[in-house]
Parts: C-alpha cells; sequence; structure tokens
C-alpha cells in the first residue's frame, strides 16, 4: 500500500500525514503476521492436496498395471480361441441346429448308456468263448446231421426243386 506525500507543508497537513504513516507502519507486523498465516494455511492445504494427488497417481499406476494384466490375458484367450472360431465359422446353419438336436438328446443317450448298453458290454468278455462254443456245436450238429442215413438223397431232391422255381 503506497503511503501518499502531503499536498502541503502546512504543520496540520504534516502532522495529519505523520499519524496516517505512523499508523500504517504500525499495522505492517499485523498484516505481515496475517499474510504469513495466510500463507501458512495455503502451504498446509497444497500439501494436503499433493498427498492426495499422491495417492490417485498410485492407485491409477496400480489400476494400469491391473488393466494391462487383463489385456495380456484377454489376448492370450483370443489366441487360443482362434482354431475354435475358425472350426465354428464352418459350421452351417443345418449344422448348427443338428448340433442343438444332439446335446438336447444328450440325457436321455447318457441314460441308455447307462441303463442298456453298458451292462451289455460288461458281458462281451464272456460272449467270444460262448461263440467259439457255439460254431463247435454247429459243427458237430451238422456233422451228424449229414451222417444220417438218405440225407444225401432229400438235399439232391430239394436242390432240384430249388432249381425248378428258379426257371
Amino acid at each position: 500500500m503506497a503511503i501518499p506525500l502531503p499536498r502541503s507543508l502546512w504543520p496540520t497537513d504534516v502532522l495529519s500525514w505523520t499519524a496516517r504513516t505512523a499508523s500504517s507502519a504500525a499495522s505492517v507486523p499485523a498484516r505481515v503476521l496475517d499474510l504469513l498465516t495466510a500463507a501458512e494455511s495455503v502451504v498446509a492445504r497444497a500439501d494436503e492436496l499433493v498427498g492426495r494427488v499422491d495417492r490417485v497417481v498410485t492407485n491409477a499406476e496400480e489400476q494400469v498395471t491391473h488393466a494391462e494384466r487383463v489385456t495380456k490375458a484377454a489376448e492370450e484367450q483370443v489366441v487360443a480361441m482362434r482354431p475354435v472360431l475358425r472350426f465354428v465359422e464352418e459350421f452351417s446353419a443345418h449344422e448348427v441346429s443338428a448340433a442343438i438336436e444332439l446335446v438336447d438328446e444328450l440325457p436321455r443317450l447318457a441314460n441308455h448308456l447307462t441303463q442298456d448298453i453298458m451292462p451289455i458290454l460288461a458281458t462281451l468278455d464272456r460272449v467270444g468263448p460262448d461263440i467259439h462254443e457255439l460254431l463247435d456245436v454247429t459243427k458237430d450238429v451238422r456233422r451228424a446231421i449229414l451222417g444220417i442215413p438218405g440225407f444225401e438223397f432229400l438235399r439232391r431232391r430239394g436242390e432240384d426243386k430249388d432249381t425248378d422255381r428258379s426257371d
């Protein structure tokens, strides 16, 4: 704040100017103290804001790091899914419908597999020897039939009737 000089050199003017100047000079330390208090308040608030900004920046850096990890994982998934996507792109609408119908039938199919087919498969280890035994018995029966007297005559007669029918 500027202090204007007295307009005249009259003692009353000089005395009045001196009083105003002294009053202004006396108020300077209080005003400087007020200004210093205000400056300290501004510095404290600035320190608080800097701390908050540091926390925001740290949090933002953590979020960027997390986003980079998520992006990398997503890119890996896209690369892994490319063969599947190419496979799916080759499906026609008819094939997709058929696949959906097949999926709809899976519970029934699973039930039949466990209830009907699996018990049969469990007995397959016994079927082979049974079939061999059946073949042996069939050979024995054939030999026995061929050994019956007059069977050869009956067989030729049957062949003759077959040729008559085909003509």
